[in-house]
């Protein structure tokens, strides 16, 4: 808290597998269609931060791990040039409203931007459309998959 009695922002910075305990749980709670292990989930983390074209990003709030985003970009025919997308994005119930999504959000365009030229930022969501427009984003297309496992 600030000396007025508002919330701090959180500090937004890149993951390292050294944050492993700390994403574990978030990414396990975001999870809807898949149960993560936590082997898969340390492998995915080890590979995501060693692509130059990918990231998790942490926010931190008062020296805990409140919430996360994994950006990454690629290129696309249709964009004529890259793309950023938003894997994944999740903060802690105990964070939610003081403006950890919308830093992260922030953070996430700021990094793709500084990767690549890139045509525009997009995601999926199923839950949080509210959230998403609220920080400037429009629905756009149906999302489908095909499940393999």
């Amino acid at each position: 808290m600030t000396s007025n009695g508002t919330a701090r922002l959180p500090t937004v910075r890149e993951a390292t597998v050294a944050d492993e305990s700390g994403l574990w749980p978030l990414a396990a709670a975001l999870a809807t269609s898949y149960r993560p292990t936590k082997d898969g989930f340390g492998r995915a983390l080890r590979a995501i931060v060693a692509d130059p074209h990918a990231a998790i990003l942490v926010a931190i709030s008062e020296k805990e791990l409140v919430g996360h985003v994994h950006v990454l970009t690629h290129p696309a025919f249709h964009a004529d040039g890259a793309i950023g997308w938003v894997e994944e994005l999740t903060v802690r119930d105990s964070a939610r409203g003081t403006g950890c999504g919308r830093a992260l959000m922030a953070a996430a365009e700021q990094w793709a931007r500084e990767r690549d030229d890139i045509a525009y930022m997009a995601l999926t969501t199923r839950r949080a459309g509210d959230f998403y427009r609220a920080v400037g984003y429009e629905d756009s297309a149906t999302y489908f998959k095909r499940p393999f496992r």
